[in-house]
C-alpha cells in the first residue's frame, strides 16, 4: 500500500510531500516507510517495523489522517490486493 500527499506550492517556495509505503519484511513483520519534506530536495525517512499487517495499517492510517488534518492533499492512493 502506498500513499503519497502533498501541500500545494505557495509564494514561500516548494510544495512539501509526504509519502507512505507499507511492505512485508522478510522477517515475517511489516514495514512502514514514511518520507518527508520539500519537492525536489533531500527528505527525511523513517523506519518503522509492525509484527502484522492490520497494526501497520492502522499506523499507516493515522500518520495519513494527522497529514491531512495539516493541509496536505492525497496525490497518489496504491492499494495491494
Amino acid at each position: 500500500m502506498r500513499i503519497y500527499m502533498q501541500i500545494p506550492p505557495s509564494d514561500a517556495g516548494a510544495p512539501k510531500f509526504y509519502h507512505l509505503l507499507l511492505q512485508e519484511d522478510l522477517l515475517e513483520g511489516w514495514t512502514l516507510v514514511r518520507e518527508w519534506g520539500f519537492q525536489g530536495a533531500a527528505g527525511r525517512v523513517v523506519k518503522d517495523h509492525y509484527p502484522d499487517r492490520d497494526s501497520a495499517e492502522t499506523a499507516m492510517l493515522k500518520l495519513r489522517d494527522a497529514q491531512l488534518k495539516k493541509g496536505y492533499q492525497v496525490v497518489f492512493m496504491q492499494a495491494q490486493l
